[in-house]
């Protein structure tokens, strides 16, 4: 009994300790968003955090009409990732752009991340990079200098 618990306990080590190098917010390919990576239990979710072209834009492509009117910011677009091997599968993603949500898997390679969608033997990846606090600090600094420049 011991053993089994001992096993059971280093492997939730492990995926939590593999999961924290996805956890955390991603700058998706083109620059269009921030999703946000967290882990519910055992599985990977990932919601939108940051849109460019600001916090109001709505869902209008949703195929559900009563999820039309939501905001953007704030939905899951990835869910139910579970870690197998080095890349986290068997999840889902939702695409805002068109309303469709394919089969999903996420894997690191580098400091990147890489997120397909896809359906049958049909797939596109993407990279996303990892959002940095000090970029984050840059920016804000550097939107403080340009406010105060024009004032």
């Amino acid at each position: 009994m011991k053993k089994v618990l001992i096993s059971l306990v280093l492997t939730m080590m492990s995926v939590a300790g593999y999961a924290q190098d996805v956890i955390g917010k991603w700058v998706t390919e083109g620059g269009d968003s921030q999703v946000e990576i967290y882990q519910s239990g055992d599985k990977l979710n990932g919601k939108i955090v940051w849109l460019k072209k600001g916090d109001g834009q709505l869902d209008v492509h949703n195929p559900d009409k009563n999820l039309q009117s939501r905001k953007l910011v704030g939905v899951n677009i990835l869910t139910g990732l579970t870690k197998k091997g080095k890349k986290w599968e068997g999840g889902k993603i939702y695409n805002p752009k068109n309303g469709k949500t394919y089969k999903c898997s996420i894997w690191l390679d580098g400091n990147n991340l890489k997120v397909r969608g896809y359906i049958a033997m049909f797939y596109e990846t993407q990279t996303w990079t990892k959002k940095s606090r000090i970029s984050a600090s840059y920016s804000t600094c550097f939107n403080k200098i340009n406010i105060s420049a024009t004032d």
